[in-house]
């Protein structure tokens, strides 16, 4: 299996181009082979751009993929973002995209946090289950001392690949977490980071 947090530089181009809607925005969407949620904007990350809270300033879309989440939060709410993934694949998917859609960013290659020196309002993740608990964790961990103070974390999880253990994790992170959406084993956790 070739996983989407891998660069494979001998993997086949797949370029394939789709439409994705969202507050009365249309966008037109590229990705590729060996980028995850090729040809399509995935479930879960429809649901964490569609659940979250109106946004101000900053944002970064950590693992962005080809940038669905970050690209449409940052076009509805007017944000500065910045996109950051391990997979310079799709990192070259999300310049195009926002290109195509109008938007502004900075893109980062990056593993989790390690290339990322600033920080934001909000950080948005879709973990990359399939690297494992160690590697989510980390993100989890390392995301507090990314965030301004009232800076929020928003992530999305399955109920099987360990949504009950991630409340565990970040309450551990945070002091807290808050569930903004709960369905048929889908969540969506939000922490904010303390003002005191």
């Amino acid at each position: 299996m070739r996983h989407y947090f891998i660069d494979d530089p001998n993997l086949p181009d797949d370029f394939r181009t789709f439409q994705y809607y969202f507050m009365g925005h249309s966008f037109t969407f590229t990705s590729n082979s060996g980028v995850f949620s090729h040809g399509h904007v995935d479930p879960l990350s429809d649901l964490l751009i569609r659940t979250v809270p109106p946004l101000t300033g900053s944002l970064l879309d950590l693992g962005c993929g080809y940038g669905a989440i970050g690209i449409a939060l940052c076009k509805a709410y007017s944000l500065s973002l910045t996109l950051a993934d391990i997979n310079p694949r799709a990192l070259y998917c999300a310049e195009i995209n926002c290109r195509d859609n109008a938007v502004k960013c900075e893109t980062i290659t990056s593993d989790g946090f390690d290339g990322i020196p600033d920080k934001f309002e909000t950080i948005t993740l879709n973990p990359p289950i399939h690297a494992g608990k160690d590697v989510v964790w980390r993100m989890f961990e390392q995301s507090i001392h990314h965030l301004y103070e009232g800076g929020r974390f928003c992530v999305v999880m399955l109920e099987k690949h360990g949504a009950k253990s991630a409340m565990k994790k970040l309450a551990e992170v945070y002091g807290h977490y808050e569930v903004l959406y709960k369905k048929k084993g889908e969540y969506i956790f939000c922490c904010t980071k303390n003002t005191t």
